[in-house]
């Protein structure tokens, strides 16, 4: 296994990393922005309305992506057992 076997292999691991964690971290962006602009024009400054919106996001996205977040780790990990002989050489 040389080099750049290793480096390619790094960088297919960070951009599923990327991807499989954009969706999720993304909505609970776009909610705590909504949540801030919205406790900044009402001045409400209560902790539990910026964490409660965040939760529930964060779970209907697991909710929504889970199946396309585990099938797309399934086959990358598939991909990497079924190549690991060319791997190790």
């Amino acid at each position: 296994m040389d080099i750049n076997s290793v480096v390619h292999l790094g960088q297919q691991t960070l951009t599923m990393i990327l991807l499989l964690s954009a969706p999720v971290l993304l909505l609970s962006l776009l909610v705590g922005l909504i949540v801030s602009i919205f406790q900044a024009t009402t001045q409400i400054q209560e902790a539990t309305l910026a964490f409660v919106p965040k939760i529930i996001v964060v779970f209907l996205s697991l909710v929504i992506f889970g199946h396309w977040m585990i099938s797309t780790s399934v086959n990358f990990t598939k991909n990497l057992f079924l190549n690991m002989d060319k791997l190790i050489k």
